[in-house]
């Protein structure tokens, strides 16, 4: 979190003043379209309205609304900084997605192993650029400021390390550069937002993703030939927008039993809510739990009718055998986006599953029943989905 901001009095208020402080930072006026304007405006109304901000979230939640909108302003610089940037389009991108917390991110980081591949680094979602050479990635003021934000973070709920663990310097989730549109389901996440929400579940987010593919372009406009592997549990909620800006994309949809998926999340997203607001955290933890769990039972069914308009641009991965027999997982993905596995590159793979690094900053532990929902109640609303993938596991 990002706490070097003195927030306003109303943050409803405070749009104009949002912008002079970013056309400050980044030298520039420049906010590309306007159509991020009307999902700002309504979560500026909703940060007065919804959350029960401490002082200390208060900073925190306007350091984020900067953040993003600092970072759209410095991709539309940079782009305008770079022309040609967007003279290659992007092909055959490899896709992870998912419902949150059903191996995306380990899935993503083991491939990223892979230096065939190229992907989104924290940093640069954050200031979209070019992607310099990597030697020099520690000399860049973008690059020491995700590192500090970064490290506050964990220095204020350190059992996020164990939970999702980040660096400036590793790959991230496309949401990131979504959410520079000011329409994204992220926005509800880190603190109480359902006026936003609200407005959100009612919108396209047909122009997040337009920005969001240009982004692309611009930070890997100096490897056009590399492949490119992004990851983002929410594409199976926009998979026919993710499909309109990449129309060849391999996909590869992760799943894993939801009442175990999902409560995870909710556990994840509550470690910061102490620090960002008062009181509420039962109650809060429960709606939200409710909240996610219809969430992503209608993004499950929203996917499963646009996989069928895309055959064989889909492969599912069952969170059980990629744990159980992750090289064997590999071998049939990497068969579906069409590459083979050199040996230098299978030695790497085993090498970082035997070390396990997800596991060097402790387990994240969590229990549904803290968030007054059983698990048939949380597998309810996916229907058949449980079933169709043997999702059920017999571990805890």
């Amino acid at each position: 979190m990002d706490l070097s901001y003195d927030p306003p009095e109303q943050f409803r208020t405070a749009l104009d003043p949002l912008h002079e402080i970013v056309r400050r930072e980044v030298g520039s006026d420049d906010f590309g379209s306007d159509d991020y304007l009307p999902g700002l405006k309504v979560l500026l109304q909703s940060m007065d309205y919804d959350p029960h901000f401490s002082a200390q979230g208060r900073r925190a939640a306007w350091g984020q609304v900067i953040g993003a909108l600092k970072g759209r302003a410095q991709a539309i610089k940079s782009m305008r900084d770079n022309p040609g940037f967007d003279a290659r389009s992007i092909c055959s991108p490899v896709v992870i997605t998912g419902v949150p917390r059903t191996g995306t991110t380990a899935l993503h980081r083991l491939m990223a192993v892979d230096g065939r591949f190229q992907g989104l680094q924290t940093w640069l979602i954050a200031s979209p650029m070019p992607r310099p050479p990597i030697d020099t990635w520690a000399t860049y003021p973008e690059f020491q400021k995700t590192a500090a934000v970064l490290e506050a973070r964990y220095a204020a709920a350190p059992q996020k390390r164990a939970a999702h663990f980040m660096a400036a310097e590793e790959l991230h989730e496309c949401c990131m550069l979504l959410w520079q549109s000011f329409v994204s389901n992220l926005w509800s996440c880190g603190w109480t937002a359902p006026s936003y929400d609200a407005w959100w579940q009612c919108q396209s987010e047909a122009a997040a993703y337009r920005h969001y593919y240009r982004c692309v372009q611009l930070i890997g406009s100096r490897s056009p030939d590399r492949r490119w592997l992004l990851k983002n549990p929410g594409h199976i909620e926009n998979l026919d927008l993710l499909f309109a800006v990449f129309p060849d994309a391999r996909v590869i949809q992760t799943h894993r039993d939801p009442a175990k998926a999902v409560p995870s999340l909710v556990s994840l997203l509550m470690q910061l809510h102490p620090l960002m607001e008062q009181g509420r955290t039962a109650q809060r933890a429960q709606l939200m739990l409710a909240r996610e769990v219809a969430k992503w039972a209608h993004a499950v069914d929203k996917c499963d009718r646009v996989r069928e308009r895309h055959p064989g641009q889909v492969l599912d991965v069952v969170h059980a055998d990629f744990h159980g027999e992750p090289m064997r997982t590999l071998e049939r993905i990497y068969a579906f986006i069409g590459m083979d596995i050199p040996g230098d590159v299978r030695a790497a793979l085993v090498q970082r599953i035997e070390e396990k690094p997800e596991l060097k900053h402790g387990v994240h532990r969590y229990n549904i029943a803290d968030y007054g929902m059983t698990e048939d109640e949380a597998r309810e609303p996916f229907g058949d989905y449980v079933q169709r993938f043997d999702l059920v596991e017999t571990r805890p």
